[in-house]
């Protein structure tokens, strides 16, 4: 998807209704959804490809010119009936005052003509990263991890939605406090929590399930133990885009051969940093290890 800003200043009341004027300065356009994902894994240095669908529109070819300047290797198909996705968000003085989404559902045929690409690109690849938006393009999820996990491969799941059954066999999914909830209902305490988290994590055969709590931290669910890691303190400024990082980071350091509380520790780091970054951001390999 493509991330687009409008930012700008806010100095009066529109005399049509009670809502502010903002006076447009500057415009900025950026890799969203799952490029942003392989933006994070490219700005750690880590080799990343990407496999999605575009629109055959302006916005699908600014994503196109965007990726063509990174050494991201981009595999995007086309599906004329499709409009890309694009987050617009408005700020004034550097607050985001309002967000408009554009989007649709692909074409099953051009999913299906993805879905023959991605086998073929399993071979090359460490790690697969399934970010799933809710927009349409993983219809197939189910069958593409599978072939990932045959081919031996770890898989990461961003999750979207109430129906996880359709992320059976990944080897981590990374929910928030809000996405758990929709699956497993509102918990009363830790060990509530715990329960209902580990019973998701068994009846998914899911290897791990790392649950993203912003302001707590994150907790690992696993076969062996639940392990919490504190948030690292920082200023919050914009926290879109922190999954993506979360998830990048995780991946690249699985990929690398670090354990799973390594891989968290540095996923959890990540995450504290990018959201002291306007809009969807990267973390760059000095600002994690430095």
């Amino acid at each position: 998807m493509l991330d687009r800003y409008w930012f700008g200043e806010v100095e009066r009341i529109s005399p049509e209704a009670p809502v502010p004027v903002v006076h447009i300065r500057t415009t900025q356009e950026r890799l969203g959804g799952a490029a942003n994902v392989a933006r994070n894994l490219e700005a750690l240095g880590v080799r990343a490809g990407l496999l999605s669908v575009v629109g055959n529109d302006e916005a699908g070819r600014s994503l196109q010119r965007l990726l063509d300047n990174t050494t991201i290797q981009a595999h995007l198909h086309t599906d004329a009936t499709l409009a890309t996705t694009i987050k617009l968000r408005v700020f004034g003085r550097q607050q985001q005052m309002l967000r408009v989404d554009f989007e649709n559902q692909p074409e099953a045929e051009v999913l299906a003509a993805k879905l023959s690409e991605y086998a073929s690109l399993l071979a090359g690849q460490d790690v697969v990263i399934l970010s799933d938006y809710g927009k349409g393009g993983l219809t197939h999820i189910t069958h593409m991890i599978e072939s990932a996990r045959a081919a031996g491969r770890a898989v990461l799941v961003d999750p979207k939605g109430d129906d996880y059954t359709r992320y059976a066999g990944a080897t981590v999914i990374t929910p928030n406090r809000a996405e758990l909830r929709q699956v497993v209902g509102p918990w009363k305490n830790e060990s509530d929590l715990e329960t209902r988290a580990q019973k998701l994590r068994r009846d998914l055969r899911i290897e791990a399930l790392l649950l993203t709590r912003s302001e707590e931290g994150m907790t690992l669910f696993t076969d062996d133990a639940t392990w919490s890691i504190p948030a690292v303190a920082r200023e919050v400024f914009d926290v879109s885009g922190a999954g993506d990082t979360v998830i990048a980071v995780l991946g690249a350091a699985l990929g690398a051969g670090a354990d799973l509380h390594e891989a968290v520790t540095l996923a959890n780091r990540a995450g504290g940093i990018v959201v002291g970054k306007l809009g969807t951001a990267t973390v760059s390999y000095e600002e994690l290890f430095g």
